[in-house]
Protein backbone atom coordinates (compact mmCIF):
# COMPACT_ATOMS: atom_id res chain seq x y z
CA UNK A 1 0.00 0.00 0.00
CA UNK A 2 2.87 2.46 0.67
CA UNK A 3 4.74 1.41 -2.20
CA UNK A 4 1.40 2.43 -4.44
CA UNK A 5 1.00 5.72 -2.24
CA UNK A 6 4.85 6.77 -2.73
CA UNK A 7 3.94 6.28 -6.82
CA UNK A 8 1.27 8.35 -6.43
CA UNK A 9 2.71 11.29 -5.25
CA UNK A 10 5.95 10.94 -7.27
CA UNK A 11 3.15 10.52 -10.36
CA UNK A 12 1.44 13.42 -9.28
CA UNK A 13 3.52 16.14 -8.26
CA UNK A 14 5.63 16.54 -11.12
CA UNK A 15 2.11 17.44 -13.44
CA UNK A 16 0.97 20.25 -10.11
CA UNK A 17 4.84 21.53 -11.04
CA UNK A 18 4.91 21.44 -14.59
CA UNK A 19 1.11 23.22 -14.70
CA UNK A 20 1.85 26.30 -12.80
CA UNK A 21 5.84 26.35 -12.89
CA UNK A 22 7.23 29.94 -14.12
CA UNK A 23 11.10 30.81 -14.55
CA UNK A 24 13.03 31.90 -11.98
CA UNK A 25 13.35 35.25 -11.18
CA UNK A 26 16.26 37.24 -10.76
CA UNK A 27 16.64 39.41 -7.51
CA UNK A 28 17.06 42.81 -9.59
CA UNK A 29 14.53 41.90 -12.11
CA UNK A 30 11.06 42.59 -9.60
CA UNK A 31 10.42 45.76 -7.06
CA UNK A 32 10.95 43.29 -4.34
CA UNK A 33 14.70 42.35 -5.02
CA UNK A 34 13.98 38.89 -3.78
CA UNK A 35 16.09 36.38 -4.86
CA UNK A 36 14.79 32.60 -5.07
CA UNK A 37 17.39 31.99 -2.16
CA UNK A 38 15.17 34.65 -0.22
CA UNK A 39 11.96 33.45 -1.80
CA UNK A 40 12.96 29.76 -0.68
CA UNK A 41 13.50 30.96 2.79
CA UNK A 42 10.33 32.71 3.18
CA UNK A 43 8.59 29.98 1.66
CA UNK A 44 9.67 28.03 4.92
CA UNK A 45 8.28 30.82 7.22
CA UNK A 46 4.75 30.90 8.90
CA UNK A 47 3.00 34.67 9.39
CA UNK A 48 0.89 32.37 12.19
CA UNK A 49 3.66 30.39 13.61
CA UNK A 50 7.01 31.19 14.89
CA UNK A 51 10.48 29.10 13.82
CA UNK A 52 13.66 29.29 15.43
CA UNK A 53 16.88 30.11 13.11
CA UNK A 54 18.05 27.26 14.49
CA UNK A 55 15.42 24.62 12.91
CA UNK A 56 15.42 26.51 9.75
CA UNK A 57 18.82 26.57 8.98
CA UNK A 58 18.24 22.73 10.01
CA UNK A 59 15.71 22.48 7.54
CA UNK A 60 17.40 24.32 4.37
CA UNK A 61 20.47 21.90 5.14
CA UNK A 62 23.01 25.30 6.16
CA UNK A 63 25.19 26.32 9.21
CA UNK A 64 22.99 28.89 11.12
CA UNK A 65 25.66 31.08 10.84
CA UNK A 66 25.29 31.36 6.87
CA UNK A 67 21.65 31.54 7.42
CA UNK A 68 21.74 34.72 9.66
CA UNK A 69 22.85 37.51 6.70
CA UNK A 70 20.33 36.33 4.76
CA UNK A 71 18.14 36.44 7.80
CA UNK A 72 19.69 40.15 8.69
CA UNK A 73 18.73 41.04 4.25
CA UNK A 74 15.35 40.26 4.58
CA UNK A 75 14.49 41.39 7.85
CA UNK A 76 15.94 44.86 6.77
CA UNK A 77 13.74 44.56 3.44
CA UNK A 78 10.78 43.81 5.96
CA UNK A 79 9.72 40.49 5.10
CA UNK A 80 10.91 38.67 8.20
CA UNK A 81 10.07 39.76 12.13
CA UNK A 82 13.11 38.37 14.32
CA UNK A 83 11.73 38.64 18.16
CA UNK A 84 12.34 37.05 21.29
CA UNK A 85 10.32 33.98 21.79
CA UNK A 86 7.47 34.43 24.13
CA UNK A 87 8.72 31.39 27.06
CA UNK A 88 11.92 31.90 26.78
CA UNK A 89 13.15 35.59 25.62
CA UNK A 90 16.73 34.01 25.38
CA UNK A 91 16.13 32.47 22.32
CA UNK A 92 14.62 34.25 18.82
CA UNK A 93 11.87 33.40 16.34
CA UNK A 94 11.25 33.81 12.91
CA UNK A 95 7.93 35.36 11.52
CA UNK A 96 6.72 35.71 7.87
CA UNK A 97 5.02 39.75 7.83
CA UNK A 98 2.27 40.79 5.25
CA UNK A 99 5.19 42.22 3.10
CA UNK A 100 7.27 38.95 3.21
CA UNK A 101 4.12 37.07 1.94
CA UNK A 102 3.51 39.51 -0.63
CA UNK A 103 6.82 39.27 -1.92
CA UNK A 104 7.21 35.70 -1.46
CA UNK A 105 3.88 35.20 -3.93
CA UNK A 106 5.55 37.36 -6.20
CA UNK A 107 8.64 35.39 -6.86
CA UNK A 108 7.26 32.05 -6.02
CA UNK A 109 8.09 29.46 -8.75
CA UNK A 110 4.59 28.60 -8.81
CA UNK A 111 2.57 30.90 -10.68
CA UNK A 112 -0.45 32.32 -8.48
CA UNK A 113 -2.61 32.45 -11.50
CA UNK A 114 -2.39 29.33 -12.70
CA UNK A 115 -2.88 27.54 -9.54
CA UNK A 116 -5.89 29.87 -9.02
CA UNK A 117 -6.97 28.41 -12.19
CA UNK A 118 -6.05 24.85 -11.03
CA UNK A 119 -8.08 25.61 -7.76
CA UNK A 120 -10.82 26.66 -9.53
CA UNK A 121 -11.22 23.38 -11.63
CA UNK A 122 -12.64 22.09 -8.19
CA UNK A 123 -15.08 22.53 -5.96
CA UNK A 124 -14.38 24.56 -2.65
CA UNK A 125 -14.69 21.64 -0.44
CA UNK A 126 -12.04 19.89 -2.60
CA UNK A 127 -10.09 23.21 -2.73
CA UNK A 128 -9.48 22.92 0.96
CA UNK A 129 -8.90 19.22 1.07
CA UNK A 130 -6.03 19.33 -1.25
CA UNK A 131 -4.48 22.33 0.22
CA UNK A 132 -4.64 20.23 3.74
CA UNK A 133 -2.69 17.44 2.05
CA UNK A 134 0.01 19.71 0.62
CA UNK A 135 0.32 20.94 4.25
CA UNK A 136 0.50 17.56 5.77
CA UNK A 137 3.45 16.82 3.16
CA UNK A 138 4.82 20.03 3.66
CA UNK A 139 5.09 19.24 7.33
CA UNK A 140 6.07 15.62 7.05
CA UNK A 141 8.63 16.66 5.07
CA UNK A 142 10.09 19.26 7.86
CA UNK A 143 10.19 16.68 10.42
CA UNK A 144 11.98 14.02 7.76
CA UNK A 145 14.33 17.37 7.35
CA UNK A 146 14.80 17.97 11.25
CA UNK A 147 15.88 14.50 11.68
CA UNK A 148 18.86 14.48 9.44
Amino acid sequence: MRDDLVFEIQRLYPQIYVACHVGHVRAGSTKFRLSSNGASILAHLSLSKGTSPRTLAGHLGVAPSTLSAALKRLGRLGYLANTPKADDRRKRELWLTELGAEAMRSTSVLDAERVALMLDKLPPREQKMAVRGLDLLARAARQLEDEK
